[in-house]
Order: structure tokens, then sequence, then C-alpha cells
């Protein structure tokens, strides 16, 4: 796993293998997301628009958005509405304003209900449009309003006396006379045109009159993050945060897998691998404690960065790879005495694989099983025996632990003569002659674990 490429097969695995697990982490994280809720009050939004009549660059309306959330603005609005808990200052992060397609400024506002936030973004966009019209001048000084209107009239009394003087010209064919009406015609149209410049190049003439469109909008949800949003946020975390946690601690650990690595961390060589129908149930006497039943409950007993169970013979192809074994058992080291089994602590597969060797070497060699914890690994002493086999299931202990079991045989006076690797697979269910399953014929037997850390 440490070198494998995360794929979707590998997230896949983890989900089926550690569902109870996830469910149970994501309700938690769910329960935590509901009393964080109750950290962050409901918060209701809406929007009031303002059209600015004219034409507008993008830069001008950017001006005029921060304007909108000027303190000058928000200092009258607070004054209006008369919310004495809440200043200006403290409007500035309730209210928000963005210019949009069209000339328009949008003006949000957030509070506490629908009510209030409605009355918000009201109040602050009338008293931006007040604002932006004493900036452009419109209004305050009404001598300067009425210039352009003067200046108009103006312009249509000179138009018609001019028009008069052409009437009033020698009406005759003369060259004089035209040349007089066409010089006042020019001047006229000239005039005309010198008020139109004026009125264009005038910043109040198009862009004064700002509109607020329609009181804004009473709110009927909760702005983000609401209380839902908030127990599927938490859920979702600590779901991805135990994916994100079983992925990195697979890729941290070093578990040997190969027959190569495995032989190298005990010392000594393969003899064979055998076979473990997925289906059976390991022969154990105690219940493993509350701890055991715990993980049992939540699936953490079962290893879920271990490809699936591979689909396997029926049982004769299966009997076959154990006598195998027992036969280079007895060729390799023909014993006078007795052989451990020493299967590491919490190994089911290898547990059961112990079991099958037992019963298919009929005694000779005679085999005593011995589960050694793997925290403190610990093998009695003992005359009976004259080595030890070591069995356990490919990929479950990392090359340190496999190494502390050696030392422990080492310790007890047993040579680790050889190992036996113990994998699981799928078995084919078959029926006898009366249609009834096979029973199960291997031998129950005791193991425990004594307070020393050895087993017998």
């Amino acid at each position: 796993m440490s070198d494998d490429t995360i794929r979707l097969v590998t997230m896949g695995r983890i989900i089926r293998r550690r569902l109870r697990l996830l469910t149970l982490l994501a309700v938690v994280g769910a329960l935590v997301g509901y009393g964080a809720s109750f950290l962050f009050p409901p918060r209701y939004t809406t929007s009031a628009s303002v059209l600015l009549p004219g034409a507008w660059q993008e830069r001008e309306l950017l001006t005029q958005a921060e304007i909108a959330t000027s303190s000058v603005v928000l200092d009258r609005a607070a004054a209006t509405l008369g919310w004495t808990e809440v200043g200006g200052g403290g409007l500035r992060d309730r209210v928000s304003a963005a210019a949009a397609d069209g000339n328009i400024i949008t003006i949000s506002g957030t509070s506490d209900t629908p009510e209030r936030a409605q009355r918000l973004a009201d109040q602050v966009a009338g008293q931006f449009v007040t604002f932006a019209a004493r900036i452009a001048g419109a209004g305050t000084d009404p001598e300067a309003a009425a210039r352009p209107e003067a200046l108009r009239q103006l312009v249509t009394q000179t138009s018609r006396r001019i028009t008069e003087l052409a009437d009033a010209a020698d009406p005759g064919k003369s060259v004089e006379s035209v040349q007089t009406r066409t010089e006042l015609a020019k001047l006229r149209t000239a005039l005309q045109e010198a008020v139109k410049k004026l009125e264009q190049a005038d910043p109040a003439s198009d862009k004064a009159d700002m509109v607020v469109m329609g009181p804004a909008a009473r709110p009927t949800g909760e702005a983000p993050p609401t209380r839902m949003q908030l127990v599927g946020g938490g859920a979702l975390l600590f779901f991805l945060l135990t994916v994100i946690g079983h992925l990195a601690t697979a890729r941290r650990g070093r578990r040997p897998r190969t027959e190569a690595e495995i032989a190298a961390a005990l010392g000594s060589t393969v003899l064979g691998t055998v076979d473990v129908p997925a289906d059976r149930p390991v022969h154990r006497p105690d219940g493993g404690g509350p701890r055991a039943t715990i993980r049992r409950l939540l699936g953490l007993d079962v290893r879920w960065d271990v490809p699936a169970p591979r689909p396997s013979g029926d049982e004769a192809g299966r009997r076959v790879r154990y006598r195998r074994v027992c036969a280079r058992l007895r060729e390799q080291h023909p014993f006078t005495q007795g052989l451990l089994l020493v299967v590491p602590g919490g190994d089911e597969t290898a547990l059961r694989a112990a079991e099958q060797l037992v019963a298919e070497a009929g005694g000779e060699p005679r085999l005593r099983v011995v589960e050694v914890s793997v925290s403190r690994p610990l093998v009695r002493e003992s005359h009976d025996e004259s080595g030890a086999l070591v069995v356990l299931s490919a990929g479950n202990r990392t090359a340190a632990e496999l190494a502390d079991i050696a030392g422990a045989c080492a310790d007890a006076r047993q040579e680790v003569v050889g190992i036996v690797l113990a994998g699981m697979v799928r078995a084919r269910r078959e029926k006898s002659a009366a249609g009834d399953p096979p029973q199960d014929t291997t031998p129950a037997f005791a193991v425990g674990v004594d307070a020393s850390g050895g087993s017998a």
C-alpha cells in the first residue's frame, strides 16, 4: 500500500470494509455540526437595487459601490434605523455592495430577522442615493440648477431674434441680402450646437437622479451557513477525515507482503502457502474482552488494505497444501521432539491455518500452537519442542514486529525452522450425499495468552 497509487478501488474497499466505522463517525460529525449551529445565530440576507441612469464606466460603478458602503452612508442609515446596539461600524460587516450589469448597484443587508434585513437594505439604498446626489451637486444649489434652464431660454430668444432679423432683411435677390441671411442662419445653428455640447459636457446632466428600483424583498430562508448545512458539513468532514486517516496510515505503514520480505524479517525460509476459507469461525474459547467486541462491532477486526479473498477450489485441494507443508517438515527436519506453531497475536487467518496444520500432521511431527503477543512477544522455554514454525498472513505485521517474534523464539532457544503463509480464500460450498453441508472436522483447542505476554 505504501507504494501503490490511490485508486477508486482503494476508496471503495475502505468504504465497504469500514462502513460501520464511517457511519458512526459521520453521525458524530453531524452532532458536532448541530452543536456548532448554536454558536452561529440565524442570519437573513436581502438586496435592494439602485439604477444609475446615463453612461457609466466600470471604474465609476466600482467607485459608487464603495460609496454605498462608506462610513458616511452607514452612519446615517444606523441613525435613521435607531439601532442603538449597532452603529455605523457594526453595519460594515452586515452591508455589502456590488456593481451589476446595466448600471445597477446591488446593496445587500444581513440581520438576525427577515424584517430587520429588509429595513437595513432599503435604508442603506436610500441613504446612498441621497449622498450620491449631494456629491453630484443635484438639488444643493438652486441657482446652479437654474442656470442651464436660463441658458436654454436665452438661446431660444436669440434664435427667434435671429429669425426676425433674417426676415426683416432686404427680401430682394441682392447678393448682400442673401449673404446676410446665410450668416444669420449659420450663427443660429452654431449657437444651438454649442448649447447641446455644453449639456453633454455637464456631468450632472446624465449622472444624477439615481433611482431605487423598489423595496428589498423580505427573505424567506436563512443565509448560509444554515443549521442543515452545518450538520451535513460536519458529517462530510468527519467522513473524509476518516478516509484520509486510513490512507495516510496505510502509506506510512511498511508491512512485508512478499515471501522474500517476510523471510528476511524472520531470518528463515518459507515452506509453503496454505488457504483458509473465509466462512469458517475461529475456535477461541475467550471472546477477547470488551475491546475485541467493540472492534468486531465496528468491523475493525478485518483489515481493509488487503485484497478481497480470491476464489478457492474444493476442500480436498486445500488439504493437499497443508499435507505438502507437513511433508517438507518431515523431510527437512526429522524431529524427534515436538514443534511449536508460533502465531502472531490477533492474526485470525494464521490461527485457522495452524489449527488445520495440527489436524493434517496427525501427530508426526507433534505440533503445539502458541499465540504470541505482538506488543510484548514472549515464548516460554520448553523441553518438549525442538523448533518453531511461524504461521502468519502476509501484510499483517511490520518487519520490526516480525523481528521481535523471531527474537522471542531465539530467547526461548527455539530455532525458527520455517515459515508458513496463510491466505484467506472464498471456498465453494459443498454438499454431502444427504444434501447437508459437510461438518468441520478440525479439532478445537484452547489458546490463551498469559500475563507475561507469552501463551501456552
